[in-house]
């Protein structure tokens, strides 16, 4: 019987075994590669679609083993990369980083350059901008980055942590993002200054994270409905908010739970984005007490927030607002 059923499977298409071993956790479709070469070709197509890798740099550990390795099967094995569709890397560390990080990333860039049918493309690479050498000129994201294009890319998050001196951005990434027309959703976890991007690229984005320099320079002339800001409360200012509204579509949507926002700010966004069908904020307590208890919470304020209800159906105070001083 169970004969009968292996030939039965061996005659079916691969699109329809392709559907069959959809199912299968990661772990299953390892065995599955050990059937027969058929049957690993498909294990592996389903297996290298999602690529998922979190790295964790210690006394022991020095450089992320895992991304190496991927970025190793990658070149050996280029037929793999018609089957990336999507890539999730993350790096942390708990020592102070190398330079061999930045190798690290060059190798990531030459993986990354053969998946032209990406579709989802996630990097943090944690630590590796604090390893960048001075006056390199390069950020280390944009290493990893440098030279790829992804026609078929939709989504994409790029970040690493960040201190003041670190090298920042330069116009390798704005080179990247023209390589990439039909992106629909950017973040850009680190990057605290403007984007100057050619009026023609990214036609298509409908959602930005980042900072609020970053939003003011990538909005105006997109057609952007989703917002996050991320960074200080004084980061957004008034003119930066002005220039946000420069967009083809109305902002229907702002997230600024990232920020410990006061109430300045939030009156600020109700006059400067009324178009805003939902608003998810953390407030600045110390702050707001302090207005509230000082008797600044006047009938001018009052209309702003009547205004606010007016605009917004939905709006979300984070519950991380009301921890203890």
């Amino acid at each position: 019987m169970w004969e009968e059923i292996g030939m039965a499977a061996v005659a079916l298409p691969n699109e329809t075994l392709l559907a069959i071993l959809g199912y299968l956790e990661s772990n299953v479709l390892v065995h599955v590669t050990q059937v027969s070469r058929r049957f690993r070709a498909l294990a592996e197509y389903l297996l290298y679609s999602a690529v998922i890798i979190n790295d964790v740099m210690d006394d022991v550990q020095h450089v992320p083993h895992r991304t190496i390795g991927w970025c190793e099967a990658m070149l050996w094995r280029p037929h793999l990369a018609d089957s990336v569709r999507r890539v999730q890397i993350r790096w942390s560390a708990t020592r102070t980083p190398r330079t061999g990080l930045l190798l690290v990333c060059e190798q990531l860039s030459l993986a990354i350059r053969t998946l032209t049918c990406l579709e989802h493309l996630e990097l943090f690479l944690g630590p590796a901008n604090l390893a960048s050498l001075p006056r390199e000129n390069i950020h280390a994201v944009e290493r990893a980055v440098f030279l790829c294009c992804l026609p078929a890319l939709r989504f994409c998050s790029l970040g690493a942590e960040y201190t003041k001196g670190v090298q920042p951005y330069t116009g390798h990434l704005t080179s990247f993002l023209t390589q990439i027309p039909q992106l629909r959703h950017l973040r850009l976890s680190d990057h605290h200054s403007c984007l100057r991007l050619p009026p023609d690229c990214l036609p298509f984005l409908q959602s930005f994270r980042g900072s609020a320099a970053a939003a003011a320079s990538v909005l105006p002339g997109r057609p952007v409905r989703y917002l996050w800001l991320i960074g200080q409360d004084s980061d957004v200012s008034r003119e930066n908010l002005l220039c946000m509204t420069n967009t083809t579509t109305p902002i229907c949507s702002l997230d600024l739970s990232a920020i410990s926002a006061r109430p300045l700010l939030i009156r600020n966004v109700s006059e400067c984005i009324p178009t805003l069908e939902r608003l998810r904020i953390r407030l600045a307590l110390r702050h707001t007490l302090h207005y509230a208890l000082s008797g600044m919470v006047s009938s001018k304020a009052s209309s702003f927030y009547r205004s606010l209800q007016k605009h917004v159906s939905f709006y979300r105070v984070s519950s991380s607002a009301f921890r203890p001083f």
